[in-house]
């Protein structure tokens, strides 16, 4: 896991990172903002086989806003307009607890057009830059907790633990409507945890620079912690060759009471992972996603400083 800079966009995170880990292959997953810090989980090698799992994760972002005004991109960067009188103040903290409390739930969030978001191939924010707004279809997004941190005047921060999918800009506009502001636009945001990942479990890149390129890897997280909610199966060594070569294994897993068509995570006697399998009916396991046989056991995850 990465602890992203303000200023730099993921992608160029991601390359800084690939170089000083000398890998040949890398990606995110999931987009942090340029002027967003935070958590930037980045798969390395056989990692990026399995770098799916968090793209649907719930993720959690402490975020500051400014009330009284909107920014065309929803942030600092933008242009930013004032709609409403700078006398206007909302100071009761509990007042505005209880309007945080009507975002609560399932809701249908139109993505902004200043987001990375493709159509027809292209990025929104593209678009927006060539002043052309494009329809965006509305998507439902979950808001389980949100929570007021700070108020003081038109300055607030909030933490919220949303779904993936959820744009912080577009709900921090909402609030800003909400609470009588006329809308509102974020000045800081920090993502601090994807699904069972926070903070405290990521490096940054002054801390991946600075360290012995050969003692780099102590930064990496094995690829199988991606996958860590999914049940896992031991193998035999007669078995493992099998999985390897793409073939069926039957196996009792009764004792398991599991589902049809769980996703399991493979192992072999010596707890090295092998890669991704499903259930399929009678007790069959079908492999999915498997590891390179020579790439097995090898930490292929941004890991915290040691």
């Amino acid at each position: 896991m990465l602890n992203k800079p303000s200023g730099i966009t993921s992608n160029r995170a991601l390359q800084i990172s690939k170089r000083l880990l000398s890998a040949a292959k890398a990606g995110h997953t999931g987009t942090l903002d340029p002027m967003a810090q935070g958590l930037l989980p980045i798969c390395f090698g056989e990692a990026t086989k399995f770098s799916s799992a968090l793209l649907s994760a719930e993720k959690t972002y402490i975020a500051s806003l400014k009330l009284g005004y909107i920014s065309n991109t929803g942030d600092a960067e933008g242009q930013i307009t004032q709609v409403a009188d700078s006398d206007t103040k909302l100071t009761d903290s509990r007042q505005v607890t209880e309007i945080l409390k009507t975002f609560l739930g399932r809701s249908s969030q139109i993505p902004p057009m200043f987001s990375a978001l493709k159509q027809h191939g292209k990025p929104l924010y593209r678009y927006a830059r060539e002043g052309v707004t494009v329809e965006r279809k509305a998507r439902e997004i979950v808001i389980y907790t949100l929570t007021l941190n700070v108020l003081s005047g038109s300055d607030m921060t909030i933490t919220v633990r949303c779904s993936s999918g959820t744009y912080v800009r577009t709900l921090a506009e909402d609030i800003g409507k909400a609470l009588g502001y006329g809308g509102a636009y974020l000045t800081a945001l920090s993502r601090t945890a994807i699904g069972h990942f926070d903070l405290s479990q990521s490096c940054n890149l002054d801390q991946l620079e600075s360290e012995v390129s050969v003692h780099r890897q102590k930064f990496l997280y094995p690829a199988d912690s991606l996958l860590q909610d999914l049940p896992s199966i031991i193998f035999e060594d007669d078995e493992v060759l099998r999985l390897q070569q793409g073939q069926k294994i039957r196996k009792d897993v009764s004792r398991y009471e599991l589902p049809v068509n769980t996703r399991l995570k493979l192992y072999n006697r010596q707890s090295t992972f092998l890669g991704l399998g499903e259930l399929a009916e009678s007790g069959i396991i079908v492999p999915r996603r498997m590891v390179s046989p020579c790439m097995t056991g090898v930490p292929m995850t941004v890991n915290q400083a040691s």
